[in-house]
């Protein structure tokens, strides 16, 4: 389990190709191995991976199946590429954040970003049917970063935005300032969010029953969407 507090930048020292898997070796932040094992896990930008080898005290080694490079951002990291890094959470640790699995959910686009005094705000695009578990105010995880969804939108076909405010600290602490509008990123939603959401869904469709198909039709008439499989 993580927190979702990033502990810091991470940078791609070199990176191996084998059979059917990358091999990334990672240059991290003074003190960040300290008692690292082989076999531990740490979240590079919000994907858990595993520790292969360890390299003197700044440098490890994580081996990644191709499954991951073609369904996250990891397949377009190059060498000097820099990540948000953390390491799993012990027990007992204070939570910043929320709990955290390392599995990412879906990619988000960056739409749009501003800047007001003081502040660094990200407008993300989101597919369907992700839209339905984020929430204004609610919790979410982008790149391994713990986030408040300050607004959110939604679409009739199930897509939407939502956009997160940064404050200095956060984009000295991450990569989020060197993102642009088209980058992609990793996204991990909250999980009681998604529990609460899918049992109301699944008691409503169960109660609801027989009246679903006129319901449906209803809503195609008027250009809705129940969000309603």
């Amino acid at each position: 389990m993580f927190t979702g507090i990033v502990q810091g930048i991470a940078s791609v020292a070199r990176i191996t190709d084998k059979e059917g898997l990358r091999s990334f070796t990672l240059d991290f932040p003074e003190g960040f191995c300290k008692d690292l094992e082989i076999g531990a896990s740490v979240a590079c930008d919000g994907v858990c991976l595993t520790v292969t080898a360890l390299k003197g005290d700044t440098q490890a080694d994580f081996d990644v199946m191709q499954q991951s490079l073609n369904l996250t951002t990891l397949g377009g990291l190059g060498q000097g590429g820099r990540i948000n890094v953390e390491r799993a959470a012990k027990d007992g640790a204070e939570i910043g954040g929320h709990p955290l699995s390392g599995h990412v959910d879906f990619m988000a686009t960056i739409a749009s970003l501003r800047q007001p005094a003081n502040n660094h705000v990200i407008r993300f695009a989101v597919p369907a049917p992700w839209m339905r578990y984020i929430f204004a105010k609610g919790y979410i995880a982008v790149n391994g970063a713990s986030l408040t969804v300050a607004e959110a939108g939604r679409e009739a076909d199930g897509s939407g935005w939502f956009e997160v405010w940064l404050i200095p600290e956060t984009l000295r602490m991450t990569t989020f300032g060197e993102k642009g509008v088209g980058a992609q990123v990793h996204i991990e939603i909250e999980r009681q969010t998604q529990v609460v959401v899918d049992t109301v869904r699944d008691a409503v469709a169960e109660k609801i029953g027989a009246l679903m198909p006129a319901l449906k039709l209803f809503a195609k008439e008027r250009g809705l969407d129940l969000g309603i499989e």
